[in-house]
């Protein structure tokens, strides 16, 4: 792990190796709700030698520092911040659940300074269903324990598990709580338009948290942007079929100028 100090809070980030390579196109993933870097293992395990992978560590997860934010609006800000910091140049920001709508915020926001956008497990709204807030605040204990009943498919639901619960008893409560108000109050569906960069959409055919139609409702709205259906997988579908999922972030990035 590498660390950046922005605004006076360490913001820690994974990255290839060797470090960064002049000529690589440059991946930025961010991860969804009480997630962190290793959200992304099975990308940047297969996709380090071809790209500049940075998996960043939003604050207040992880091994960053911070108390974590409220609004997707002040995490597209640190993303921004970060992206500068480190000096990257129109890398393609890459989000799940949380960290795709701080992608898709971010494009809206400054696509200009960007080659291209993943939305993994989004959509233009992301409600929160008010039993899981008030789970967080009462007994996070049943909310964590039937996180993976919901968000994973069954086919691949016993292999995940215990990486999904540890993440979430692991995370600050009031992090989390945050996390999952600000996806609650999250809507860009009257900004779809202002996405002018290439947009990839992916979703597992069984995910019951961001379900298809809520990709397909942003295919219909971004101007070219492709949605890819991934099937036996959830919410958590990097994770659950990652092969296809890096081919189709593969394509999609070789397709970028």
């Amino acid at each position: 792990m590498k660390f950046q100090e922005i605004d006076g809070i360490k913001i820690a980030f994974r990255v290839n190796e060797d470090g960064l390579v002049d000529g690589r196109k440059t991946l930025f993933f961010i991860h969804g709700s009480t997630g962190d870097h290793n959200s992304w293992k099975d990308q940047y395990a297969a996709l380090d030698e071809q790209f500049n992978v940075i998996a960043v560590d939003l604050p207040g997860h992880g091994q960053s520092g911070g108390k974590g934010e409220r609004e997707v609006s002040l995490y597209s800000k640190w993303v921004k911040k970060t992206v500068e910091a480190l000096g990257l140049r129109r890398p393609v920001l890459i989000g799940h659940s949380l960290g795709a709508a701080i992608a898709l915020e971010s494009a809206i926001q400054y696509g200009d300074r960007l080659s291209g956008v993943v939305a993994v497990g989004g959509g233009a709204t992301m409600p929160v269903n008010p039993l899981v807030l008030d789970g967080l605040r009462g007994d996070p204990s049943m909310i964590i324990n039937s996180i993976p009943a919901f968000a994973v498919s069954k086919r691949h639901r016993e292999r995940l598990k215990d990486f999904l619960v540890a993440n979430l008893e692991r995370m600050d409560k009031e992090v989390a709580y945050g996390n999952f108000l600000a996806c609650d109050r999250f809507d860009i569906s009257g900004r779809l338009g202002q996405i002018r960069i290439p947009a990839l959409l992916i979703c597992g055919e069984e995910d019951k948290m961001m379900p298809p139609k809520f990709s397909r409702y942003m295919e219909e709205h971004i101007a070219g942007a492709k949605m890819v259906l991934i099937k036996d997988a959830g919410h958590f579908v990097m994770m659950e079929d990652p092969n296809t999922c890096n081919v189709a972030l593969r394509e999609f990035v070789d397709s970028l100028e």
